[in-house]
């Protein structure tokens, strides 16, 4: 029964396909506009465009020689065979979701405008069906992948002992996570550079230094800001979330093949679980999307409830289905594994709401922000900052409370004996599951999320083809709405991605276990004589074979190391945006200098010279912090082993958790701000508060859309590597 029940999940990734083929087509049915919008359109589709082919070129060397890597590992016995074929596979699926749900934004745009010239319900569906496909389309591969390598390895791996078996093949499919994490750090660090270098410098010197709005067709920035938008907003959330997806689904399967390895019926029904909650996540998802739309008249709150609607739909029935299908396959404490579920998409809710609280400006905490702006730039700076470590207060709690309450439904509030080895598996595969529910619904909440950058270039498109006050109205409630939706998106991810990375912690122990079997150590000899056969040992003995504690000095530096990475991180990425806005904004300065008429509206600026600046200067920036958070986790096992790379996950995590969720809703409260003042409070448009919280917005632009989102890869990639490597840590290192 439970291998025909499988074929739920591939059907599930098939239908995801479909109907993201359906909105696309529906999309492309709408009216582009005038010839003007279709122009502008052209223009940005095709920096888009020209953007991911340079990257792509930079990021298969990088594949190619890391696979060559892994090979070689391969053939000195310390990797699974199998694991450079993967990890080209979760680069390619991550990449491809990607660049589909790029297209279709730089489609959408136009189409989103000319909608919202008929009314604000449809401008509101066109975007919303649009960043759909991005959603259903991660979704969809991610399903696809996974089950086309299990049906492989299935067949491939020849073992004797069923139990084993399961082991192998969940342990090798979790190694494809390294490459979708690969190709989501590079997408995200890039297009994140790109995005914000074009932004400031649209910001800075048109906006600030010669008055005009900002998306006004004189401002030679501001083609190569719309094309940011997409490639990092959209393929870089894309590419992230199919990471996170893939991550939280094959971590906790390979943590359900350990938990019951003693009993292989149900491990079969625990490896299989968490992949038919994401495939009924996928049909629930789509019947959310149908929920969504608003009225004519609607405001901010009124739209966000349309958005809410949809989604709190979605995740109650999916809520209500998990415990059918948990009940259905006879999983072991069905019941309390699926409340555990249920922590998951509880917890992902809250954080998306309190990061509404915090970033919209339907709420005082970003009107605040806004008045601060009354006696200057540092003031908006420090109100924001505040907020935005303030904000880090309810995930934290919430990601606490989840994971407590995940992991006592697992072992049905057994609390006296929680931390015995058996216990201690099936608390793990609890954590692990309510990460998958966080995430069951990825369908469409990354639909709220894609639809951010799309509505925000559908005001751009409008305000450079010159359309009515209306229509220009409407555009700009979708585009708050936008910024608010993708604070919340990014709350989502680092919240999912704090689930994942500690499933991934505990996926590590057992790929542990994996690479000493193939090196042949059969047991484990602990300092007080006893011995364990090496197949049998628990994450207790692991534990205590390497001695993981606190007062282990090796475990303390990996600890300082990876709250170091956290915040070198932030900084290179910071540093790399300001040095690639600089040229941007001597380029705009330089063209409003040396080309006549531009300012007067009868010069054209040199748009394609800005997209180009653009994207050499994102493909030269993401390298260093991208190949750092590659080579720091490979070093830490060389050095310090396994317990070294136990303290840099543990601190990574801790660190990177509450830092990315800081700068995610600091940036949105500051963006948001802005277009508070920008609806007509506090002076509006050109007054010295609207200034005032340009600069504040300007500084929070690479917070939220560069460091920020990037924290949550480099938290999943640092774990994936260290996975990748766990043979390599085993065999070989220093102390």
């Amino acid at each position: 029964m439970e291998n025909n029940i499988f074929y739920l999940v591939p059907i599930a990734a098939i239908t995801g396909l479909a109907f993201a083929f359906y909105f696309f087509k529906q999309m492309m049915r709408q009216s582009e506009g005038t010839d003007t919008m279709k122009k502008i359109a052209q223009y940005v589709r095709e920096g888009a465009m020209s953007y991911l082919r340079q990257q792509y070129k930079v990021v298969i060397i990088v594949f190619i020689v890391l696979a060559i890597l892994f090979a070689i590992m391969a053939y000195f016995g310390l990797q699974n065979n199998w694991v450079p074929f993967a990890f080209l596979t979760g680069g390619f699926f991550s990449g491809l979701a990607g660049f589909f749900g790029m297209k279709t934004a730089t489609y959408a745009s136009a189409r989103t405008a000319h909608a919202a010239s008929k009314s604000l319900n449809k401008g509101l569906q066109v975007a919303f069906r649009s960043g759909a496909v991005m959603g259903l389309v991660v979704v969809g591969l991610a399903l696809i992948d996974i089950s086309a390598w299990y049906f492989v390895l299935n067949y491939f791996v020849d073992e004797a002992d069923a139990g084993h078996k399961l082991i192998i093949i969940t342990t090798t499919m979790l190694t494809f996570g390294m490459g979708a994490s690969t190709q989501a750090l590079f997408a995200r660090v890039g297009g994140g550079i790109y995005t914000k270098a074009a932004d400031v410098g649209a910001d800075l010197v048109g906006k600030v230094e010669a008055g005009i709005p900002e998306d006004d067709p004189r401002n030679p920035a501001t083609i190569a800001d719309n094309v940011g938008d997409n490639v990092g907003d959209v393929a870089g959330m894309g590419a992230d979330l199919y990471e996170s997806y893939c991550g939280s689904i094959l971590a906790t399967a390979a943590l359900g093949a350990s938990a019951f390895v003693l009993n292989p019926a149900m491990q079969t029904k625990a490896v299989f679980a968490p992949m038919l909650i994401a495939a009924v996540g996928i049909f629930l998802s789509i019947l959310g999307i149908f929920i969504v739309k608003t009225g004519e008249k609607a405001n901010m709150k009124q739209l966000m409830a349309a958005l809410n609607r949809g989604v709190n739909i979605s995740s109650l029935l999916t809520a209500i289905a998990t415990f059918g299908i948990l009940y259905f396959i006879g999983l072991h404490n069905w019941v309390g594994i699926s409340f555990a579920v249920v922590c998951g998409l509880i917890a992902g809710i809250i954080i998306g709401q309190g990061t509404e609280y915090y970033t919209s400006h339907s709420f005082r905490p970003t009107q605040k922000v806004a008045e601060s702006a009354a006696t200057g730039p540092a003031t908006v700076i420090i109100s924001g900052l505040g907020l935005g470590m303030v904000s880090t207060a309810i995930p934290v709690l919430t990601i606490a409370v989840a994971i407590m309450m995940s992991f006592l439904c697992a072992i049905q509030f057994d609390v006296q004996n929680m931390l015995t080895a058996e216990n201690l598996s099936l608390g793990l595969y609890g954590i692990g599951i309510a990460a998958v529910g966080m995430l069951s619904t990825l369908g469409i909440t990354l639909a709220t999320d894609a639809y951010g950058p799309i509505a925000d270039n559908a005001g751009g498109n409008a305000e450079m083809s010159g359309l009515g006050p209306e229509v220009r109205k409407r555009t700009d409630a979708l585009d708050a709405l936008g910024n608010t939706t993708a604070a919340t998106g990014k709350g989502f991810a680092i919240g999912s991605a704090a689930l994942t990375a500690l499933a991934l912690l505990a996926a590590y122990i057992e790929e542990i276990k994996m690479g000493l079997m193939r090196l042949g150590q059969t047991t484990l000899t602990f300092a007080n004589g006893e011995t364990i056969e090496t197949g049998k040992a628990s994450f207790v003995d692991f534990m205590n074979y390497y001695q993981v504690t606190l007062m282990n000095p090796k475990v303390l530096i990996g600890m300082f190391l990876g709250s170091m990475m956290a915040f070198v991180f932030c900084g290179l990425t910071m540093n790399a945006v300001g040095r690639a806005a600089q040229k941007m904004v001597e380029e705009v300065r330089r063209q409003f200098r040396e080309i006549k008429g531009i300012l007067e509206g009868t010069g054209t600026p040199d748009y394609a010279r800005c997209v180009e600046i653009s994207t050499k200067g994102a493909q030269k920036e993401m390298m260093f912090p991208s190949l750092l958070a590659i080579i720091v986790p490979i070093l830490t096992g060389v050095i310090f082993g396994v317990a070294g790379v136990m303290g840099l996950l543990t601190g990574g995590l801790a660190a990177g958790f509450v830092l990315a969720i800081f700068m995610a809703n600091a940036g949105g409260a500051w963006d948001n701000a802005k277009k508070y003042v920008e609806e007509g409070n506090l002076g509006g448009k050109g007054s010295d508060i609207h200034k005032a919280c340009v600069v504040g917005d300007t500084v929070g632009d690479p917070f939220k859309d560069t460091s920020g989102p990037s924290l949550n890869i480099l938290i999943k990639l640092m774990s994936m590597v260290s996975i990748v490597m766990a043979g390599l840590t085993v065999a070989w290192s220093l102390l």
